[in-house]
């Protein structure tokens, strides 16, 4: 069994992120856990995110609470290419390979092993982005380019943020500049 494991603090607002990548069957899955300060109250958000053996998202959960309020979400990709959350189609997601979880560095690893970018090359890998503390799924476009075998040039478009990613052997990213580092 594959399995591989990290920790990372968060640099914006208080905050730690630990999770690990197993081999599951046919395929990955990454489970995980954040506490930080989201909007002024702390937030605990246990999650899992399971992938086909080409990194392919299939399934996401994410559970705990935002402040006072509970949070449960489950996000799907069905073999037609259908995404739900929590049982509703999302028709404008079709198309979308890969499930991004807005508050953790740990979901871009799919995308770094899926489109296995060779050193000068890019992609842009548009995302199923979920939002837990606005409870929303939508199109998140982001672009890779691969630097060095350990460093990526990532640009996530909604929120106009741009920076290198240092990135481990498993696809991890170390440095998150301005957002995570790694602590391991």
């Amino acid at each position: 069994m594959t399995t591989e494991s990290i920790l990372w603090r968060r640099l914006d607002v208080p905050g730690h992120d630990a999770c690990r990548l197993e081999r599951d069957g046919d395929g990955w899955r990454l489970d995980g856990a954040a506490v930080f300060f989201e909007e002024g109250v702390p937030a605990q958000l246990a999650y899992r995110v399971t992938c086909d053996a080409d990194w392919r998202s299939r399934e996401g959960t994410v559970r705990g609470w935002l402040g006072a309020r509970s949070i449960d979400f489950r996000v799907q990709h069905t073999a037609d290419g259908e995404w739900t959350l929590n049982g509703v189609a999302h028709p404008r997601l079709r198309g979308l390979v890969d499930l991004d979880l807005g508050f953790t560095p740990a979901t871009n690893l799919f995308q770094i092993r899926r489109i296995a970018l060779d050193v000068g090359a890019g992609a842009d890998v548009p995302v199923a982005w979920l939002d837990p503390a606005a409870g929303t799924i939508d199109v998140l476009d982001q672009r890779y380019e691969r630097r060095s075998e350990s460093a990526y040039w990532y640009e996530g478009l909604r929120f106009d943020y741009a920076a290198m990613l240092d990135v481990d052997p498993a696809g991890f990213a170390l440095r998150y500049p301005h957002l995570w580092e790694a602590e391991r």
